[in-house]
């Protein structure tokens, strides 16, 4: 697999990096967790400016798809951003793949340019009924309560998964902000006989499809980022007169995360690459549970007390990473999902 970025992901990629090292500094995420959104709307109006929102729709609209969106992603993660990156462009994916004519139109110039963005709430409360979806003459109407809806501060539209996927306006809904691991504020969502657009049969399995994998390139960012905070601390910082990173332990424990980093990526690429493909997707997954929560987990450790300082950068990526790794379902979760993959096909053949 040859893991090099043409020309125009580059260049998203520089692009994104510049913004994110510029705008996403430490004192500037203190001033945001500061918020009662929890969103950098400067910064996201940054990024809206520069164009890189488009860059995350598929190429018959002016985009570079998936690959754009995680290459986004993944810079993103390496400055912890707090900006609702992955659900709005997981939302304008699935919108341009499975909307209708008329959804299409009407949204993606909006998601495009940035002056519009769309939810994602594709989550359930455990023991609770799911959301229910009831026809309406030519429309739908939904009842029910949805979970931990990332970042809806701000939204005009929400995804709401019924049974299959549908369109919902935010105002349509009632809302309870939730503090979350991140210190990022989602929201319950409770909807009662509300409006609703269908969108194409398919769409909630490629919302879930491309959730994955888009977690599982912010975690790839996140992970990158703890490392290297580590490895300019480990390699500044002296005891018994030496450097830390000439310690043979810690130079264990750091070549243990670059390992599950390198694997972290070749498993997001398989699964970028092959969004279709549910193994692929799977074990993308599971590696952006598992191991990007053991990175964290170890450059936090390798920090010792200041670790825990929270006026320290590095536990914000501890903070990010265990948020990430239990979205929709954490490394058990999606161990079950690929069991279930490959005991439903002939793994012999």
């Amino acid at each position: 697999m040859d893991f090099h970025l043409d020309e125009d992901l580059r260049s998203v990629q520089d692009l994104a990096a510049a913004i994110f090292t510029d705008k996403a500094t430490p004192d500037r995420l203190r001033e945001v967790e500061a918020t009662d959104s929890r969103v950098d709307d400067a910064l996201w109006d940054e990024v809206r400016k520069a164009g890189l929102l488009g860059a995350a729709l598929p190429p018959e609209h002016g985009g570079l798809g998936l690959p754009g969106l995680c290459v986004l992603l993944t810079e993103q993660g390496r400055r912890v951003a707090p900006i609702p990156l992955w659900s709005a462009g997981v939302a304008g994916l699935v919108i341009a793949g499975h909307g209708t004519h008329r959804q299409r139109a009407d949204l993606l110039p909006g998601v495009a340019d940035g002056s519009l963005r769309v939810a994602l709430a594709l989550e359930d409360f455990d023991g609770d009924p799911p959301c229910e979806a009831v026809p309406d003459g030519d429309g739908w109407r939904l009842t029910g309560t949805k979970a931990v809806v990332p970042a809806p501060w701000g939204a005009d539209w929400v995804l709401v998964s019924a049974g299959e996927l549908f369109l919902v306006p935010a105002s349509a809904g009632a809302w309870e902000p939730v503090e979350t691991t991140s210190l990022d504020r989602a929201g319950t969502l409770t909807l009662t006989d509300a409006p609703a657009q269908p969108l194409a049969p398919g769409a909630l399995a490629a919302a879930r499809d491309l959730t994955a994998v888009a977690l599982a390139a912010v975690q790839l960012g996140v992970a990158e980022g703890a490392l290297r905070l580590a490895a300019d601390y480990t390699s500044g910082r002296h005891q018994f007169g030496r450097p830390l990173a000439t310690f043979q332990s810690l130079q264990h424990h750091l070549a243990d995360c670059q390992i599950d980093i390198d694997a972290m990526r070749v498993t997001l690429w398989q699964a970028m690459t092959r969004p279709e493909d549910a193994k692929a997707v799977l074990v993308a997954k599971w590696w952006c549970a598992q191991a990007g929560l053991d990175v964290v987990h170890r450059v936090q450790h390798v920090h010792g007390g200041i670790g825990v300082d929270v006026d320290y950068p590095v536990h914000r990526y501890f903070l990010w990473g265990k948020q990430l790794a239990s979205t929709l379902g954490g490394s058990g979760a999606a161990l079950d999902e690929l069991g279930d993959v490959l005991a439903g096909e002939d793994v012999w053949s």
